[in-house]
């Protein structure tokens, strides 16, 4: 289970029910015995405009993003849909995808059902109600998720597709896909991002004979797995449990590891909580589920220094890996300057930091390379004025003044026009 939901609880951070909530009249109903193999067959080397496919389901733009004040998805991000970076396998979230599946592979022959090619659009319950979200949690707001109507969100995590799993009697299974956050800007963030999670289950009699109860027999192999795991990737490291909390597992885990002389979060994980499994009909069942960031260590293992660089199509950054090859070291190729431009307004009992972010993304992509808060103070009227300092920065071209000033003067027309604040 990928728990990473929000900065209050991580797991490390193709919707297969009938939606009737107004998405057309097509049924995101995608078979979860077979992954299609649309993503291998074409190179996706540009955005897709208008049209995507999942499963053999056809998304037009227009049931993603809409023309209605329940929907938050912006364009920028429905030209993510369908990139699937971890299904290219020349790719470094791809390559660190594949050897996670080597080591299960090996470790477990024919045993995890692999999933990544299940559909992003997803219902609410299945993206919180079935992985016991509590109702008035953050990561439920239209701050943090992006919501394409009250009822369907793109998934915050690959546990929106636990419980279906479950149901469907897997019992061993990877999930990897890509996932949507709004976010903050800067080197490790993005509103875009990929998780993989696990799940096993066991039956009484896996346990029974092993003198423990079905929780620690669990918990046992759960962390034996996971350390096996982590030497594959990183090799011979010192590591430690650090206990956690997450909802939906109980006990609960993070792994750490002391890698380039410094303590590293690799994963969270936890013996899965008994609602899940009892309402995925395995009340007599125990399991465990761990969930990682596929940037987060693939940023280390092979130095990428800036999340955006995932998403780059210059031939200086794919041409770097191969298939097959995990930890080749990123070679830096740029060396141009970063721009600082500072926006000061008085902000109103609306605003929220993400949505300052997104009107931003919205404006100059990827070109902002981070958004930073600083200063900001109450006056005797107590109205709270904001500081933000944007720094821009193209990771394959030199920006012009002019480039750069006409930036910050559309970013400074859509603040406040949409976030309704008052600039100084």
């Amino acid at each position: 289970m990928v728990m990473a939901i929000s900065h209050s609880f991580r797991f490390a951070r193709a919707s297969l029910v009938h939606h009737s909530n107004g998405l057309k009249s097509f049924a995101f109903r995608i078979p979860v015995s077979s992954v299609s193999t649309l993503a291998t067959k074409k190179k996706f080397t540009q955005p897709v405009a208008s049209l995507l496919e999942f499963g053999g389901v056809k998304i037009a733009k227009d049931d993603v993003v809409r023309d209605d004040p329940t929907n938050n998805v912006p364009d920028s991000i429905f030209s993510k849909l369908g990139m699937q970076l971890h299904r290219r396998n020349q790719h470094p979230i791809g390559i660190l995808k594949n050897a996670i599946y080597e080591y299960f592979d090996t470790n477990y022959p024919n045993k995890f059902d692999k999933f990544d090619d299940l559909c992003p659009i997803v219902s609410v319950k299945q993206n919180f109600d079935d992985v016991l979200v509590p109702a008035d949690h953050v990561s439920r707001s239209y701050n943090d998720t992006y919501y394409i109507d009250p009822q369907t969100v793109l998934r915050c995590h690959t546990s929106a597709h636990q419980a279906e799993l479950l149901s469907g009697g897997h019992n061993h299974f990877l999930v990897t896909g890509d996932v949507y956050r709004r976010d903050s800007i800067d080197s490790t963030h993005y509103p875009v991002f990929h998780q993989m999670e696990g799940v096993r289950v066991f039956s009484p009699e896996d346990w029974e004979a092993s003198g423990l109860d079905g929780t620690a027999y669990a918990a046992e192999d759960l962390k034996k797995c996971l350390e096996g795991l982590a030497r594959h990737l990183f090799g011979s490291v010192e590591m430690q449990w650090i206990d956690a909390y997450f909802p939906f597992t109980n006990p609960s885990y993070e792994l750490e590891i002391y890698f380039k002389e410094k303590w590293l979060e690799v994963l969270g994980c936890g013996v899965t909580e008994q609602e899940i499994l009892k309402r995925g009909g395995r009340s007599n069942n125990v399991a465990w589920a761990f969930g990682l960031g596929l940037e987060r260590l693939a940023m280390v293992l092979f130095d990428i220094p800036d999340i955006r660089l995932f998403w780059s199509t210059d031939e200086r950054f794919t041409s770097q890996f191969s298939q097959g090859q995990l930890g080749i070291k990123f070679k830096p190729f740029s060396k141009f300057p970063p721009c600082y431009k500072d926006m000061s307004f008085w902000i109103n009992e609306s605003f929220t930091e993400n949505n300052l972010c997104e009107v931003i993304r919205g404006v100059a992509g990827d070109l902002v390379e981070e958004v930073q808060l600083i200063d900001n103070f109450t006056n005797k009227k107590g109205m709270t004025s904001h500081c933000y300092r944007i720094a821009y920065r193209s990771m394959e071209r030199s920006l012009t003044d002019d480039e750069i000033n006409e930036l910050q003067w559309n970013v400074r027309d859509q603040v406040e026009k949409k976030l309704n604040v008052v600039l100084r």
